[in-house]
């Protein structure tokens, strides 16, 4: 047998292991329940009587022998609070206890549900909006006492100061009411501004002596083109300077006969003569100045006898030769066309436009055209619209007018084009640029004081730069803008979950 003496160390070692063991159990007991938040930070409940998790995974408050377990469910159907009453440990019927749930989020006022029996449960009255982030307040009746538990659950939520918002570049911008421009993107092409296309023919037969002009160059208005030898022009040319010595030898015997007769020397039937024959010549220059400036050539420049055939082509206009059928030596005609000139400082722009989007497009209508190679853009007007739909493309045209004064458009360029639809006001809209993606939501952060928080929207129309928010944000509330990307990469960081 063990000695008395050597058994009763033991036995106080025994004791003393037992009563740390009690203590560490009691410790180490969860005194409410804590979820996971967004950010990863467990919140705890406030309120002692809460023990562990309940059966259903919910949130398990108890006082004396009634229980209560809250859930969130949202398989299948949108987020509903479901509550399950125990007594003693087990499951009660629904109708056992009168339930009220008060929900606080930030920014927004109380959230009262009330609860009626459904099944084994008792169901909210109103969907539990995302983001799951509030302070709770539970009230329950049974039995004729009432009982009040709370708790808080964060998600979607961080805490950033003032200083931090600037060193990231998050601005800040206030919901409201915006005009929406609904746009109607197309596809189209720059082409020539026909009303400025000139096509230039030589007006006289002859031979061509010299060419200066050629396809694709710039030309301005009265720059020399091509030089033609024309028997015709020097016939014209002859006829027009013997018409003037002419003329000038009618008038001097015009002025000598008015003399003679005015001092009685000579007979008044010689004035008579002299004075018709100098009519006479006054009409034939006129003549054959008509027929001189008909083919572009002034009368009154002087030539030399070799000049006399030399037709000189000039640029009708200032522009781009974009066709030219000359060549040297070669024999021409009057109406041959030889060049082509296309004036360039207004262009074009062809618009593809569908048959569904033609109630969309009017003359009149401000547009943005952006070149799809390049960074090139301008905004213009519709200036027509086809009245016709194209046989095989079984699409309108619409015209847009651009300034291209610059040059910078060239023809057969392709282009996007943009065209203001709609004008639209609406009462509550955000920046796009303030849109982030959460889970499977379009959100923006909500600012409340040093916190910002996700806010799922329902959102309406856009025009790029706003977006309308039908539903989730409220006018006057402010909200993260310009990169608002930084929040998002912050709450990534925390580590987001979504549980209930």
């Amino acid at each position: 047998m063990i000695n008395q003496a050597k058994l009763k160390p033991i036995i106080i070692v025994i004791g003393v292991g037992i009563i740390l063991a009690g203590l560490i159990l009691l410790l180490d007991k969860p005194t409410g329940s804590s979820e996971e938040t967004e950010n990863g930070a467990a919140v705890e409940d406030s309120n002692t009587d809460q023990k562990d998790t309940g059966p259903r995974g919910g949130k398990f408050f108890q006082e004396g022998d009634f229980a209560l377990e809250v859930t969130i469910f949202e398989k299948g159907v949108a987020p509903e609070f479901r509550i399950y009453l125990y007594e003693k440990g087990k499951p009660i019927p629904p109708i056992s206890a009168s339930v009220a749930v008060t929900l606080s989020r930030l920014g927004a006022p109380a959230q009262l549900i009330k609860f009626k029996p459904e099944a084994d449960y008792l169901l909210g009255d109103q969907v539990v909006k995302e983001p799951h982030s509030f302070e709770v307040a539970i009230a329950a009746e049974h039995n004729k006492k009432v009982m009040r538990w709370s708790y808080s659950q964060v998600e979607g939520r961080i805490e950033m100061q003032d200083e931090m918002l600037k060193s990231v570049g998050v601005d800040l911008l206030s919901a409201g009411p915006a005009v929406i421009r609904s746009k109607l993107k197309l596809p189209g092409e720059i082409v020539f501004n026909e009303h400025n296309i000139v096509r230039v023919v030589p007006r006289v037969a002859g031979l061509v002596t010299e060419v200066r002009g050629h396809h694709g160059q710039h030309v301005k208005q009265g720059d020399v083109l091509a030089i033609i030898e024309s028997p015709t022009l020097s016939d014209l040319r002859s006829q027009y300077f013997v018409a003037n010595k002419r003329l000038k030898l009618a008038r001097t015997t015009y002025e000598r006969e008015k003399k003679l007769w005015e001092e009685k020397i000579s007979a008044k039937q010689d004035f008579l003569t002299a004075e018709e024959l100098w009519q006479e010549a006054q009409i034939a220059v006129e003549q054959a100045t008509s027929k001189l400036r008909a083919l572009g050539v002034k009368p009154e420049a002087s030539h030399s006898a070799a000049d006399f055939p030399n037709f000189i082509i000039r640029a009708p206009i200032t522009g781009i030769i974009i066709a030219k059928a000359i060549a040297r030596g070669e024999s021409l005609k009057e109406d041959r066309e030889i060049y082509t000139i296309a004036d360039v400082s207004t262009i074009w722009t062809a618009v593809t436009v569908y048959p569904k989007d033609l109630n969309a497009v009017r003359v009149g209508q401000k547009a943005k055209v952006r070149a799809a190679a390049s960074n090139v853009e301008s905004e213009g007007t519709v200036t027509y619209i086809s009245t016709l739909i194209g046989g095989q493309t079984r699409t309108a045209t619409a015209r847009v007018e651009l300034d291209n004064a610059d040059n910078k458009w060239r023809p057969g360029m392709f282009v996007n084009v943009e065209l203001i639809a709609e004008e639209i006001t609406v009462p509550v809209a955000v920046s796009m640029n303030a849109i982030q993606t959460f889970r499977d939501w379009s959100v923006v952060f909500g600012r409340y004081d040093q916190f910002f928080e996700v806010r799922p929207l329902e959102l309406g129309r856009s025009d790029g730069d706003n977006v309308e928010v039908l539903s989730g944000l409220t006018a006057g509330e402010v909200y993260a803008s310009g990169n608002s990307f930084a929040l998002k990469a912050e709450l990534g960081k925390a580590g987001a979950s979504h549980d209930h």
